[in-house]
């Protein structure tokens, strides 16, 4: 059952967990509302739904008594199409089995004892950049993350913006690039050339080259390799026409890339100006675009339990007048966080 904190809780200061699940690995943070980590730890994920269930929940139980913290609630991120009303999981890769159709936020609640919001995990990288990184102040904006996949996210008037079935802003499946296979199955997706595994299956297309990594690209390209140049040229074109498109469609101020590729930012970064500026928006300026600035994947999910009320719960109790009636301030508390899952 969930459970609404007291004030002995805060003893400490204000303290939320952020989970970050994936397909090889889950981590989890304990943060106070300035973005601080204050403890934090990894597992391996297991295989299937219930065991990332499993070690999501452990961890946060893990880290709470190794740290002797305890958090207020729970903000997770996981890859897949999140229902932004029941929190199901409506849609999920094959690195995700048995991942389809479970409701985790409940099941980890039940667990911790913790109210929990789970979204998909670029939608918590965008929460994490919005409240405490590069997009700090930006009321319009776009974060994606390059990885083994491309994923998008939106931030539309200052809050994060999921959509009605919670799939916006997934700009990794948008077609109209070059005719590459997609692990979805379309083709000319975004994903073919600007995630890690594409640079390195476009590089084999060039020179016959495989059982590389992306990793392995950016090295040949700043040993002066033309054909891992040319790769990242393509990836950058490529971020650049989606940048450009979402930009017009919702006059967007800002974009935030994250992920393992931007570790050849270097590369990317400046090849990605270049793009833009060739070949920019015609009716809204170029977007000021940057490098993902928070390092631990789990501190967005830190920052959507602080972004979607919870928090508001403790400070409402803690901050309560002693003549007020316990039944009064758990109204209080339970109204604020049913308008943070809004």
């Amino acid at each position: 059952m969930l459970r609404i904190p007291s004030p002995d809780d805060v003893l400490h200061g204000p303290v939320v967990a952020g989970v970050d699940i994936g397909g090889t690995k889950v981590t989890a943070v304990l943060a106070d509302v300035d973005g601080n980590v204050l403890a934090s730890d990894t597992t391996a994920s297991g295989c299937g739904g219930q065991a990332l269930i499993d070690a999501a929940a452990g961890l946060v139980t893990r880290i709470e008594t190794c740290s002797g913290l305890r958090a207020a609630a729970v903000g997770a991120g996981a890859a897949g199409v999140i229902d932004p009303d029941s929190g199901e999981v409506l849609a999920a890769s094959g690195t995700f089995p048995d991942w389809r159709g479970r409701r985790p936020a409940e099941a980890i609640a039940d667990r911790t004892g913790r109210p929990v919001k789970l979204v998909n995990d670029v939608n918590a990288f965008l929460c994490g950049e919005a409240r405490w990184g590069a997009l700090r102040g930006v009321s319009d904006g776009l974060a994606i993350m390059l990885g083994t996949g491309v994923g998008g996210a939106l931030l539309i008037g200052g809050r994060p913006h999921l959509g009605p079935r919670g799939g916006a802003g997934e700009i990794g499946h948008t077609p109209g690039y070059p005719g590459h296979r997609c692990t979805c199955g379309g083709v000319g997706h975004l994903e073919t050339l600007a995630s890690g595994r594409s640079l390195a299956l476009r590089y084999a297309d060039l020179t016959g080259r495989t059982g590389l990594t992306g990793s392995d690209i950016a090295v040949a390209a700043r040993r002066g390799d033309s054909a891992a140049v040319e790769v990242f040229t393509c990836a950058a074109r490529a971020l650049a026409q989606g940048i450009v498109v979402a930009t017009t469609l919702l006059d967007l101020t800002d974009v935030v890339v994250g992920g393992g590729v931007t570790a050849a930012w270097d590369l990317l970064g400046p090849l990605l100006t270049e793009a833009l500026v060739t070949d920019p928006p015609v009716t809204v300026p170029i977007p000021g675009v940057h490098r993902a600035t928070l390092a631990n994947p789990a501190l967005g999910a830190a920052a959507l339990a602080v972004q979607c009320g919870y928090y508001a719960c403790v400070m409402t109790w803690a901050a309560h007048p002693d003549g007020e009636s316990l039944r009064d301030r758990l109204a209080t508390s339970l109204d604020i966080i049913l308008n943070g899952l809004k």
